[in-house]
Formats: structure tokens, sequence, C-alpha cells
């Protein structure tokens, strides 16, 4: 289908969508709505009171999260129009779905490959310990090796320096370096093929593998991404980078290949039981973090933008999707050139469900793009989650970007490789489907 009948369709199944409720809800049309809207607010609240108290609170609040729904739902099942909700909200779905879908195009490119010859000595570092054992269990090293790469696997039993090994492989003459592991040993090896402009590349092997999700590879199965040793083609990627305190030594900077983290959930990650239990370390800590000043308050200069006393914020290499109000998702591409900045205050209910609602238009999220950022607070240190590792570093803390400071190497083929859908613009939508047809019109007019 073309886009202007994709827009069409948007257009067809939003107004559907409406004159069912109309048609078969007649005046309890507006009835229907404001139960939904106000399940939905009361589903927000009861998450919100969950962070945020312990005991006995949490369990009523975790009992409106359950009860608010499922009360929306036997009320209109009551009414004997649970029907025509559903199926209003099929034809909302397909009108959104097909309206993103018609936008598509009007969205950036993805990121430019370049063609590339094979590398002669690729140099991988693989953690057996990474992804619950994912290089013994794709035979990762065997296969690397069999592919004309010299592998070095981590020995469990003693700590080992993956700067070092990755700067010793440079200087025999390796001309591509590669990692299997989480984020941060990514980092730390990608700074030093940054530093030496050689060709770095990522193996899926981690538990989240938030920086290949991002490059489009396969999550799934970590021995396709050896495909880019025999079959690659070249991306050319920003680099974040994070210096603590005031003196501008650029030798102690930080490389994060994902981003940096302030304020809440840098004060978790610095729990012990963190790692064992993230669900529980979190539920636990969280009422203190957000309802009980620490002492500890942070300030915020990006460009233009200057807040104070978020509760966190979040750095990010490249801003990420403008529909993902968390940054949880997915950055749609990563040579933008730009830091990304989250910056979240919630001081109540009210405002934790405008934030669920809305997103980044609620009052208590803003976001930003800048290539620098300073945190400060007034304290002479603070916690920072770099890439998921816990640090503790003094203030000031400086992040910025180097623009296309990182050649990476990725499979020619890769399954997972954004299509950069947009958020939903209903006015962009209805002149898609009108314009376009105009023109048309027009030429045939001609």
């Amino acid at each position: 289908m073309s886009r202007r009948g994709t827009a069409r369709l948007a257009l067809a199944a939003g107004a559907a969508a409406l004159l069912v409720l109309v048609v078969f809800g007649g005046l309890g049309s507006l009835v229907l709505m404001g139960v939904g809207w106000a399940g939905l607010a009361l589903t927000a609240a009861g998450v919100w009171w969950m962070l945020t108290h312990t005991g006995w609170i949490r369990m009523l609040a975790a009992l409106l999260v359950v009860a608010a729904p499922l009360g929306v739902l036997l009320l209109y099942a009551a009414a004997g129009l649970l029907w025509v909700v559903l199926v209003s909200l099929g034809l909302w779905a397909l009108a959104v779905s097909a309206g993103r879908a018609a936008l598509v195009e009007d969205t950036s490119p993805s990121m430019t490959e370049r063609s590339v010859s094979r590398a002669q000595r690729p140099f991988l570092i693989m953690n057996p310990l990474s992804g619950g054992g994912k290089v013994e269990r794709f035979h990762l090293a065997e296969r690397a090796r069999a592919l004309g790469a010299e592998v070095v696997v981590l020995d469990p039993a003693q700590r080992q320096d993956v700067t070092e090994l990755a700067s010793r492989a440079v200087r025999g003459g390796a001309d591509l370096l590669g990692v299997a592991g989480g984020d941060g040993t990514q980092a730390s090896v990608a700074r030093v093929a940054a530093e030496h402009d050689i060709p770095f590349m990522v193996i899926s092997a981690g538990t989240r593998n938030h920086f290949a999700k991002d490059l489009g590879l396969d999550r799934q199965d970590p021995s396709r991404c050896l495909e880019a040793l025999t079959d690659g083609v070249e991306l050319r990627i920003d680099l974040g980078y994070l210096r603590a305190g005031a003196p501008a030594d650029l030798s102690a900077e930080r490389v994060f290949i994902n981003n940096a983290s302030f304020g809440v959930y840098a004060e978790v990650v610095q729990s012990p039981a963190y790692r064992d239990d993230k669900a529980r370390t979190v539920l636990e800590m969280l009422p203190d973090l957000l309802t009980q000043p620490s002492g500890t308050r942070l300030s915020v200069r990006a460009g233009s933008l200057t807040m104070d006393g978020p509760q966190a914020v979040l750095v990010s290499n490249n801003p990420y999707a403008r529909g993902d109000s968390a940054g949880l998702g997915r950055r749609e591409r990563l040579d933008s050139g730009e830091l990304g900045v989250l910056c979240v205050n919630v001081g109540n209910a009210a405002e934790a469900t405008e934030l669920l609602l809305r997103g980044r238009q609620g009052r208590g999220l803003t976001a930003a793009t800048t290539r620098e950022v300073v945190v400060d607070a007034n304290a002479p240190v603070i916690p920072v989650g770099v890439d998921g590792e816990a640090l503790v570093l003094p203030t000031p803390v400086h992040c910025r970007l180097a623009a296309g400071a990182l050649r990476v190497r990725v499979p020619r083929h890769r399954p997972g490789v954004p299509h950069g859908a947009p958020p939903m613009d209903w006015r962009r939508v209805r002149r898609l489907a009108l314009t376009m047809g105009r023109v048309a019109a027009g030429r045939g007019a001609a």
C-alpha cells in the first residue's frame, strides 16, 4: 500500500473507532471514555504509591493497580458495552499503527554504511561469564578462531585489564578489536579502538545487549555477529566521554557507549544487593530515594537548559527515540552528533500520572539534546552509573560527545536494524493523505 493509502487507512480507522463508540454507546460513550481515563489515572497513581511506600500502603497500592483496570472492564461488561470498547480500541490501534507507518519515510535515514575489506588480524576479547555463559554455549571462541581471529577468553578466577589487553594487541599489529561481553567491557575496548582509529566489533554475548540492539545486531544468536569478520560493513558513530572533577585532564576521561545516570538509579546500582536481586533492591530503596531528601541536590547545565534539583538524570550517547520517555528503549541512530539528556522531577502521584500518560509532554520530565552536559551537586562526590557500572565520582561531572569517533564493523545483513518509526502526528498524517492526492490530481490535469 502507498503512503497515501496508509495515511487514509489511519484516518478511516481513527474515525471508525470514534464512530463505534458514538453509534453503539450513544451518550454513554462519553461516560465510557471518562471511566477509562479514570481507571488509567488510578492505575498510574497506584504505581507511584507502590514505588514511594512500603508495608501495608504498598500492598494497598498493588491492589489498586490490579483492581482499577479490572473494575473498568467489569463496568463495561455490566453495561453490555465491553465489545464496543474492545472494537474501538482495536480500530484505534490500527489507526496509530498505520499512521506511524505512513510517516516512516519522513524520518531521518538510518546510519550510513561503508563497504570495507576484510580485517587481516582481528583481535577479540571474550568474557565467559557474560550473558549467563553465551561464549561457551554458542562456541564463539572456536568459531572466531576458525575465521582467522585471535581470541583471548578472560579468566574468571583473576581480574584482567581489558584496556591493556586491547592496547597490547594494537601494538602487536591488530587491525580490528572486538568484544563478546557486557557494555562496560565494550566501552573500555571501544576507547582503545577510537584512539587508534581502527574498527571495533560487537558480539552480543551480554545480558541486556543495549549497544548491540541499537546497532541492529542479532541478540538471540551472538554467533551471527561474527559475520562481520567475513562480510562486514562499517559505521561511523559517536562516543560519549565523561570526566569528573574540575581539572581538564582528558586522559582521565571514561567512555560511555550507552549512557551515564545520576540520582535515583545511580543510587540504586551502588547497593551490593543490586547485582543479585535487582527488582527487590529497587523496591526497597526507591521509597527513601524518591520521598526523603538525601542531602545531595543535583544541578544540570546542558546547553541553554539549566535545571536544579532533578531526582534522576540520564545523559545518553545520542538521544533515545522521542516516544521513549524513560530512556529504556532504543536510540534511532548513533551518529546524530548530540548527547541526549533526560531529567526527571516528580513529587507526587498527580505528576507521576501525568508523566506516564503524556510522556515527554509531562511536567515531570525535561528532555534536551546538546554536545556537552555538566552535572553538579552540593556534595564533593556523587554516585554515577556508567553503562551500568556503579561509580562514585567527584563533582562536577562533565559529559561530552565526540562525533564520529568510533568505526564499528557490523555484519552486512542485520535483523534488528532500526527503521525509526516516528511518534504519531495526526496533523502530518492528514496532510499526507490529502496533499498527495491533490498533487496527483494536479499532475493528471496537466
